[in-house]
């Protein structure tokens, strides 16, 4: 900023701000974004430098893809609107599916339940009280196969939110693929896949941290050759973000999660361009407009520089970021529920200004339970509105260009960048989180904001400020006791029939190679169509590995 600027800033601050918060003294004199970003209030041209401006003016679909990873925007096609539902048994779980494609929803994307998620199969005493509550329950391929009944997995695209067990569950759904006649090559999707935002921020892990890195590669290496149209991977800010991270540490953590997970596929001896352009993001939408807007913008940035300086890379599909959004589940309050719907549109509304390919809009009833039918009918109807009633779709980047989105954009890279360069100091991703790094970064900034509300710095509607106590709470889901009873007695039943010695020797194959340099996925294939349990093939694995125990942050 120049002499100039600065000081017609302190002008208008002193003549015409001061002023008005005198009048206004419930106003704040000091602003900063919801993450503790300290703002100006008025933002002009001398606010940019040279590259700044310049960069603004390189068009969307032109790398660095500031703008956009399509020249045309949403011009050729919207966004996918992928509704993330899962709960109970495979049965209900199937029929969530079917009425949001009947409802115009374009993609599918599947929540596990607790046990599922922590390789543990309806039987175990673990999974006790936890079967189908937060998800839906899959043990088995017959499990899959019930899930996807009458949905032809040719014609829709799937995203699996599965981290640890995730090569198994993987290989259900591709069996369940082949049994319906889908070739692997033309089979499109995503699994999350992302082990290392589950050390640091949502802590759904089973082995260690180098060996789980193992399973990634492998599957990197597998879908290179066999399913060449499948995300490999959708490395994941939004649980870190859930966590409690601000923006700025919600974009360094998931792309240096990224440049990580690179890295290992690259030491594996997968050539950069043969399995990058697979690689996808998923990213949380949050309650402050711009600087939401901005991390989009950044990210989209900071990984085509990255990939192309750092790794090398050429292909325009490994500089291109695609990335999924979710809005914040972690904005939404019990107290007013309702409130949960304009703040859901307008986390939306962020994510598509700033060129989200996917979205997923939460519902209203999420804070108190898993969303009914209706309301999660409602959420996908703001996604709707805002791409047929809006205008958005037409325009390309329609911030760009402005003083303060620019800016922000620019400062949200300056400090990713310098995540980077620390991490980078202590080895690695791995290494940083083995240390407990960016698990204590997020637990600072977590409690600094739940510090913010409490003093009644940080304002949440319904919550500290507005709150009336006439609030109606809707009718909510209740999951029962009976999607356990039934998937016990399933499993029961699975084990009594299929063939045991194939079972046996499929998981003494895997255990027996999970001590080599032999990519997993073919045999965990083989140990699927021997109807081996997910809790089977954990297992297996568990007993070469062992199990991963947190270091204590403090």
């Amino acid at each position: 900023m120049t002499i100039a600027s600065r000081t017609a800033r302190q002008r208008w601050q002193h003549e015409t701000l001061e002023p008005t918060l005198r009048k206004s003294p419930e106003r704040a004199a000091v602003f900063t974004t919801i993450s503790g970003r300290p703002i100006e209030g008025l933002y002009a041209a001398d606010d940019l430098s040279p590259a700044d401006a310049a960069g603004a003016r390189v068009p969307a679909g032109a790398y660095p893809y500031l703008r956009g990873i399509h020249d045309t925007g949403y011009g050729g096609k919207l966004w996918t609107m992928r509704q993330f539902a899962g709960f109970g048994t495979p049965e209900q779980t199937n029929a969530r599916y079917k009425a949001l494609l009947s409802a115009g929803g374009t993609g599918l994307s599947v929540a596990f339940d607790l046990p599922t998620l922590m390789g543990r199969d309806a039987d175990h005493p673990l999974a006790a009280g936890e079967v189908g509550k937060c998800g839906v329950s899959v043990m088995s391929l017959e499990d899959m196969e019930r899930l996807f009944d009458g949905i032809p997995l040719g014609q829709v695209t799937t995203s699996m939110t599965i981290n640890a067990p995730a090569a198994m569950i993987f290989a259900m759904y591709l069996v369940v693929a082949e049994r319906q006649g889908v070739d692997w090559a033309t089979l499109s999707g995503t699994i999350q896949n992302d082990i290392l935002k589950e050390y640091i921020a949502q802590k759904e892990y089973i082995f260690p941290p180098r060996p789980s890195m193992r399973l990634v590669t492998d599957t990197f290496g597998f879908c290179a050759e066999r399913a060449p149209r499948v995300n490999t991977i959708s490395v994941s800010g939004y649980h870190i973000r859930e966590a409690g991270a601000t923006a700025a540490q919600e974009l360094a953590f998931t792309l240096r999660d990224g440049i990580e997970y690179v890295q290992w596929g690259i030491e594996a001896g997968l050539a950069v361009d043969a399995f990058v352009p697979r690689m996808s993001f998923f990213f949380n939408a949050h309650s402050d407009f711009f600087e939401e807007i901005a991390k989009y913008r950044a990210a989209r940035r900071l990984w085509a520089t990255v990939m192309r300086e750092r790794f090398g890379a050429t292909s325009e599909r490994s500089l291109k970021l695609r990335f999924h959004t979710q809005t914040a589940g972690v904005s939404l309050t019990a107290q007013q529920p309702y409130n949960n719907v304009v703040r859901t549109a307008l986390q939306a509304l962020s994510a598509v200004i700033g060129g989200t390919n996917s979205l997923h809009t939460n519902a209203l009833d999420e804070a108190l339970a898993l969303p009914t039918a209706e309301t999660a009918t409602l959420a996908l109807r703001t996604q709707q509105v805002l791409a047929h009633e809006s205008g958005l779709t037409d325009i390309v980047d329609p911030f760009g260009g402005s003083y303060f989105v620019e800016a922000l954009t620019r400062d949200l890279e300056h400090e990713a960048r310098a995540y980077f360069d620390r991490i980078d100091r202590m080895g690695g991703m791995v290494a940083a989180i083995e240390d407990g790094f960016p698990q204590r970064e997020i637990a600072e900034s977590a409690y600094r904001f739940q510090r913010a509300v409490e003093a009644g710095e940080q304002s949440v509607v319904g919550v500290n400020v507005h709150t009336d106590g006439s609030e109606r709470a809707p009718d909510t889901l209740y999951i029962d006791d009976q999607a356990s009873a039934s998937q016990v007695e399933r499993i029961t039943a699975l084990k009594s029939r299929r063939d045991h010695a194939r079972v046996t020797d499929t998981l003494e194959r895997l255990r027996r190679a999970a001590a080599t340099p032999e990519n997993l996925m073919p045999i965990i294939v083989d140990a699927v169509r021997a109807y081996a349990t997910l809790g089977e093939m954990c297992d297996a694995l568990r007993a070469a590995w062992g199990e991963y125990e947190e270091k204590a942050v403090i």
